[in-house]
């Protein structure tokens, strides 16, 4: 382990007397995911984690899909009721140096906060449970409740090589679990000049899709109707240029009557987006909540600027609200039109867990605890996580990774953003909040 920065703070049985430390030690493990298998793996980085849970008395088991993808499963605590399950991913989106201040895989601790690929998605979520758990070890203070561990790879990329083979594969380490925490909720925003909690209950389906245009290939000198990269392009304008509707999900309209009692108003379709202008930054990622989307992202076509291709291809990035993915997949087929052929890469279901239930009562009590004048409210999530596999052995997923924020620091623009960076305090926050949950699960 390197030096530590942190123990100076907090006595070394503090939930928050390590967090720092390990946040910047986990991303100094470039663990980068390319979505092809061709990036390092986790391999490293989940035997770092081995060694960490291995220094308090605890085993863990690692569990490869392929050479390198590796993730790692542990088990801890007591033995009175349900498993709660505690997942967080090891694996990153990819960073470009150039882009950055700092190098993205440095783990630098500059102007009070960690900077660094994976930040705040997620290995800041892995460094709070390593943190709590191993402080609680220290002294003595195991929840009552048995504790699933688990840490995996390939979340970036939907998850197939990661909690998806898990699932599959390893599914004993699930028997019993019916309830899970992981990424991403917990976060607080600001709203008419109050804390508000975001927890995750629910997030959107996922369809990573292809779409093919076939035409007649020829000399680009010559007349050509029959071109398949200006079929495809003017679907692809057609889907882009699409404003689907809002609809609101039963955890959208918990959150917005919430928003609406703070500015005074009753929540409806009509004023949905103007209440979600009240999060300022965040409405970024809200404002996709209260939707359906379909984002080209990638074009591929042709080879020499003097042939027109046969063929062209794009991708599109699409994500549906829970209840409306029929809606969804009608309507990019009608803006597609006939003649492209529409295929899918990643295709996982849309979740969505009422905020009820002793569960969600710890959560909100552990981060009251920390901030008294805070308000809690689930939200509905934009992406998607690891919570879609363990959903398929009917275990209800959560997103919790409590975390208090500077008003003015653009959280939602870091997931998977230049300069990627976490504050210290809320590290050293999200453990004490996280600690806390622990005793309220028992």
């Amino acid at each position: 382990m390197t030096a530590s920065f942190d123990q100076a703070h907090d006595p070394a049985d503090a939930p928050d007397a390590e967090v720092v430390n390990l946040c910047a030690e986990l991303i100094r493990f470039d663990s980068s995911n390319f979505g092809d298998s061709t990036g390092p793996g986790e391999r490293a980085v989940a035997e770092h984690v081995a060694g960490l849970l291995d220094e308090v008395g605890i085993h863990s088991d690692l569990y490869e899909s392929e050479p390198g993808r590796t993730s790692l499963i542990a088990h801890w605590g007591g033995d009175i009721g349900d498993p709660l399950l505690i997942h967080g991913h090891l694996d990153v989106v990819p960073a470009v140096s150039s882009d950055w201040q700092v190098a993205p895989f440095s783990g630098e601790i500059k102007d009070g906060m960690v900077w660094g690929r994976g930040a705040v998605d997620m290995k800041d979520f892995d460094a709070m449970l390593l943190s709590v758990v191993r402080a609680r070890v220290r002294r003595g203070d195991l929840p009552s409740r048995p504790i699933v561990l688990c840490f995996t790879a390939d979340e970036e990329a939907g998850g197939g090589l990661g909690a998806g083979h898990l699932v599959e594969h390893c599914r004993e380490h699930f028997e019993g679990v019916t309830e899970a925490i992981g990424e991403v909720g917990g976060f607080s925003t600001t709203v008419k000049g109050r804390r508000l909690y975001l927890i995750e209950a629910a997030e959107k389906g996922m369809a990573w899709l292809r779409l093919h245009s076939k035409g007649s290939a020829g000399h680009g000198s010559m007349v050509h109707p029959d071109n398949a990269v200006t079929r495809l392009c003017a679907a692809v304008a057609r889907i882009g240029a699409h404003e689907w509707p809002v609809r609101l999900t039963p955890t959208m309209q918990v959150l917005l009557a919430a928003v609406g009692e703070l500015a005074e108003v009753t929540a409806t379709p009509e004023n949905a987006e103007s209440l979600i202008a009240e999060f300022g930054p965040a409405a970024r990622m809200l404002g996709a909540a209260i939707r359906n989307t379909a984002n080209p992202s990638m074009l591929d076509a042709g080879y020499k600027v003097n042939v027109v291709p046969g063929v062209a291809e794009a991708r599109i990035d699409g994500r549906m609200l829970p209840g409306y993915e029929d809606e969804f997949f009608e309507t990019l087929f009608q803006l597609a039109g006939p003649d492209i052929e529409i295929t899918s890469d990643v295709q996982l279901g849309a979740l969505e867990n009422s905020f009820t239930g002793d569960l969600a009562q710890a959560m909100t009590s552990a981060l009251l605890e920390q901030d008294q004048d805070a308000l809690v409210a689930p939200y509905l999530m934009s992406g998607g996580t690891d919570a879609k596999h363990f959903d398929t052995l009917g275990i209800r997923s959560f997103g919790f990774t409590p975390l208090r924020l500077p008003e003015d620091l653009d959280f939602t623009a870091l997931f998977h953003g230049v300069d990627e960076r976490v504050p210290m305090e809320s590290l050293r926050f999200g453990a004490r909040v996280l600690d806390g949950f622990l005793d309220q699960i028992g």
